[in-house]
C-alpha cells in the first residue's frame, strides 16, 4: 500500500461557510485534495468567523490562531495582510513535521523567508496579483481613509512579493496572473481556480430576470452593482435582481424609488444558487482585472446567458461561452437580445459549455496538477 500523503495547507480565512471568493477557492481545493486521498492538516487565521467542525471531515487536523489586528501593524514596513497573519504557535506547529506546505495567498507567506523552512516544500497558491488588486480597491474607495490604505498596501505589497523567489513553486490562479509571475519568478504553473460546481446544471429555457451577486461591502462589487443600477438598468424595462451583503448607502439610495430593481441581501448561499438557475442572464461587469472571479465560473456552470465586460473575461478561457459588452450602451443591447422576445436558453448553448468547462476546469485535473507541485 503506498504511504500517506501529508500536506499543511496555511488558509488566511476560516474557509467555511464558503460565502465570498477567496473562501469558496479554499474550501473546493480541501474539498478535491480530501477526495484525491490527502491527509490535511489545516492551519486557519481567524478574525470574526467562527470555529466550524465540519473542516474536521475534510481534515486530519485543524488549528486556529487568531489574527492580529493591531492598528501599530500599520506602520510596519511589511504588508498589513501579512504581518497580521504571523503567529509563533503556527511556526510551532509546522516545524513538528516535515510535510509540504500550502500557503493560500501572499497574505500567508510571513515564514517564507524563515531559514528553519528553506528545505522544505513550500507551494504559494497566488489568488491575484496583490499589489494591483489593492490599487485598484484604492481607485473605487470613496472613504479617503480606506483610500489610503489600500494605496499604502499596494506600495508595500509590490515591495514585499520578491519573498515569492523561496517559494518552491507558485500556483497562479489565471493564465494573466500566470504571464505576470513567470515574467518575475521561476517554477511558476497556472491551476485553475476550484469552484464548487461539480457538473453543469444550467436550465433550458427562459427566465423572467436578470441577476447579480456579490459581497457589496468590496469596492469593485459595490461599484459593479451601481454601474448596472445607474447606468444600464436606468431605463430598460427588464427586472434586475441586485443581491450580496452589506451594501453601501449609495447602493441602497439608487436603488430607491427604482421598479425594476430589488436589492436582496443576507441570502443563503443555496438560494443564491437559485436565483443564478432561474435567472434569464447574469449580468457580471467588473472593474477589476486581476485573478479570476469565482462568480463568473458559478453562472456559467450553473445559470443561462452570461453577459459580462472585458475585465471580467478577458485572458481567462471562458470568453467564448459569455457575451461581451463594455459600455452601458452595448450591455443595454445584449440584455435586450436576451430578454425580449422568445430567446431561450438551449441544449446546445449547455453542450458548448461542457466542452471547455470539463476540460479546462475539472477540481479533480486542478487537484492532480497541484499535487504534483506538492510532492
Amino acid at each position: 500500500m503506498p504511504s500517506e500523503k501529508h500536506l499543511n495547507v496555511i488558509s488566511f480565512d476560516i474557509p467555511y461557510p464558503p460565502d465570498y471568493g477567496g473562501v469558496v477557492e479554499v474550501y473546493c481545493k480541501l474539498k478535491a485534495l480530501h477526495q484525491a486521498g490527502i491527509k490535511i492538516h489545516l492551519h486557519c487565521f481567524e478574525y470574526g468567523r467562527e470555529k466550524q467542525d465540519i473542516l474536521k471531515k475534510l481534515c486530519a487536523s485543524v488549528h486556529y490562531y487568531p489574527r492580529k489586528t493591531a492598528r501599530s501593524l500599520l506602520f510596519n514596513t511589511l504588508p498589513y495582510i501579512v504581518l497580521s497573519r504571523n503567529a509563533a504557535a503556527l511556526r510551532k506547529n509546522l516545524l513538528k513535521n516535515t510535510y509540504p506546505i500550502l500557503m493560500e495567498g501572499l497574505h500567508c507567506t510571513f515564514l517564507l523567508g524563515d531559514p528553519d523552512f528553506a528545505k522544505r516544500r513550500i507551494v504559494v497558491r497566488s489568488h491575484n496579483v496583490e499589489h494591483d488588486y489593492y490599487e485598484n480597491l484604492a481607485k473605487v474607495e470613496s472613504n479617503i481613509f480606506k483610500r489610503y490604505y489600500f494605496y499604502n498596501e499596494a506600495g508595500k505589497l509590490k515591495k514585499y512579493e520578491a519573498v515569492l523567489r523561496n517559494a518552491s513553486a507558485i500556483a497562479a490562479i489565471s493564465p494573466a496572473d500566470t504571464n505576470y509571475f513567470r515574467r518575475h519568478f521561476k517554477n511558476v504553473h497556472y491551476i485553475p481556480a476550484f469552484h464548487p460546481s461539480s457538473k453543469i446544471s444550467c436550465k433550458e429555457g427562459k427566465g423572467a430576470f436578470a441577476f447579480y451577486h456579490g459581497n457589496l461591502s468590496v469596492g469593485e462589487n459595490n461599484e459593479a452593482a451601481l454601474y448596472l443600477v445607474q447606468k444600464v438598468f436606468n431605463d430598460l424595462p427588464f427586472k434586475l435582481v441586485v443581491a450580496g451583503n452589506k451594501p453601501s448607502e449609495e447602493l441602497l439610495q439608487a436603488v430607491k424609488g427604482k421598479k425594476n430593481v430589488q436589492l436582496m441581501t443576507n441570502l443563503r448561499h443555496e438560494k443564491m444558487h437559485v436565483y443564478i438557475r432561474e435567472a434569464q442572464c447574469n449580468v457580471l461587469p467588473t472593474f477589476q482585472a486581476t485573478g479570476i472571479k469565482l462568480k463568473l465560473l458559478t453562472a456559467l456552470y450553473s445559470g443561462r446567458f452570461c453577459i459580462v465586460n472585458k475585465p471580467m473575461v478577458e485572458h481567462t478561457g471562458l470568453e467564448t461561452l459569455c457575451m461581451m459588452a463594455n459600455t452601458p450602451e452595448r450591455m443595454k443591447e445584449k440584455v435586450r437580445e436576451v430578454m425580449s422576445g422568445k430567446k431561450e436558453f438551449t441544449q446546445k448553448e449547455i453542450q458548448k459549455r461542457e466542452k471547455i468547462l470539463y476540460t479546462e476546469f475539472s477540481n479533480e485535473k486542478s487537484a492532480e496538477a497541484l499535487m504534483k507541485l506538492l510532492f
